[in-house]
């Protein structure tokens, strides 16, 4: 595997070094330069097969075919459904629109319930159709929707779960089918983070009646922009591919209220050429993960979870759960401090969809029992990987993450 894969958002090659700070003093937080020249973000994108890409974009030129279903897209959604073993796959747009079209197409109505732990498009997704999303909390260890507490909120209006693969692991997915053929439920899986990952040892993808992916640039493997509703469901299938086309299922025949959810060519083109390097970017995530691992096991408060190792995992997210020592500063200085230095770490999903407007309106007075959501959106925080950093750079992230958590007050006052 060539680590130089690709080059930096700034320019710089995976060979540049960073300057090590070895006392609290030296943080830009404080009023020192910052350690990186260029900002390190989360989700920086991965250009795959750049030579075949450009091929491919002069070949759609040269067709004068720039949407509607052309070479490109027919050649992806051929490519994913071999590599996730599904019998159908319908490029989209955008995740988002591919959930609003699973969702208009299943259907579903009233009320779905759903985690709060989750990127808010997995709501809007629901509420932009005037369906209700039911906020239900999450297991503290996987980050993932609780199957007990499913239970407890299914009244006579649910018509189904909507489960979301965080992190690129599994939801109990099982346990969740058991309880939707219990009451009669659909069930959706949003796997926007989940492309290339397992559950029992089969991708992630023919799980309940459909899946949704994310190809967004900031995701391991990307289209640009776009996404991909996956289905074993042949009557679905028809449906979904319909219904991403404005619902046309003929010449001049329409049997559906669809919209314009297609992907282009230029974006499948993209995602051929994301196929071509998907096994170099999965071995560069690897590799910076057990870097963050063994650098990150013995400071204080810092938890980086192995979000379960027997099963294959695209490790596009490195989160932790960061538990302030005694006297330590708090998650949102370290978040300040880090992000002073160029490294642009994240706090997702915080602070939950419910706390988020329309929701906090809409369920104001309502006895939400969302405690763990709660806990772990305060304590969540993501650091930058992908081909976009280097090891180098991780160590430095490292070492700058010791040096915070033992800066205690004076990382607060510095931050504040």
């Amino acid at each position: 595997m060539k680590r130089d894969l690709a080059v930096g958002a700034a320019g710089g090659s995976f060979t540049r070094p960073h300057p090590m700070k070895h006392s609290v003093d030296e943080l830009a937080v404080l009023g020192s330069p910052p350690a990186f020249s260029h900002k390190l973000h989360v989700g920086q994108p991965n250009p795959g097969d750049r030579a075949y890409f450009m091929q491919r974009v002069e070949r759609i030129l040269d067709s004068k075919w720039y949407t509607n279903h052309g070479e490109c897209v027919r050649e992806l959604e051929a490519s994913l459904s071999q590599y996730l073993g599904v019998k159908h796959c319908i490029a989209v747009s955008s995740a988002t629109v591919g959930l609003e079209i699973a969702i208009r197409a299943m259907p579903l109505h009233g009320e779905v319930i759903v985690p709060s732990m989750t990127f808010v498009a997995t709501a809007h997704a629901l509420q932009w159709q005037q369906i209700k999303p039911v906020f239900c909390d999450v297991d503290e260890a996987s980050h993932l929707l609780d199957p007990q507490a499913v239970r407890r909120l299914i009244t006579e209006r649910t018509t189904g779960i909507i489960g979301v693969h965080l992190w690129g692991r599994a939801c109990p997915v099982e346990a969740l089918q058991e309880i939707a053929d219990e009451h009669g439920l659909q069930l959706l899986f949003d796997a926007a983070h989940a492309f290339g990952c397992t559950h029992g040892g089969q991708m992630i993808g023919g799980f309940g009646r459909a899946e949704v992916f994310s190809f967004h640039a900031t995701k391991f493997f990307n289209t640009f922009e776009g996404g991909a509703i996956t289905t074993n469901d042949d009557e679905l299938a028809r449906r979904l591919r319909a219904m991403v086309n404005f619902g046309i299922t003929g010449v001049d025949e329409v049997s559906y209220v669809g919209t314009n959810g297609k992907m282009s060519e230029i974006s499948a083109a993209m995602g051929l050429a994301s196929m071509r390097t998907i096994d170099e970017f999965l071995a560069v995530n690897r590799l910076n993960h057990q870097t963050y691992q063994r650098h990150l096991a013995h400071v204080p408060g810092v938890l980086l979870r192995d979000w379960a190792p027997l099963e294959r995992n695209n490790l596009q997210y490195v989160v932790l759960e960061y538990t302030p020592p005694p006297g330590g500063p708090s998650r949102d200085d370290i978040l300040r401090a880090l992000q002073a230095e160029n490294v642009m770490a994240r706090k997702y999903f915080w602070p939950g969809c419910h706390r988020m407007e329309p929701y906090r309106t809409l369920n104001a007075g309502l006895p939400l029992q969302l405690e763990r959501t709660e806990a772990l959106a305060e304590k969540l925080l993501v650091l930058p990987t992908g081909t976009g950093v280097n090891l180098q750079e991780i160590e430095g992230i490292c070492h700058l993450l010791s040096l915070m958590v033992g800066a205690g007050s004076r990382l607060a006052q510095g931050a504040s």
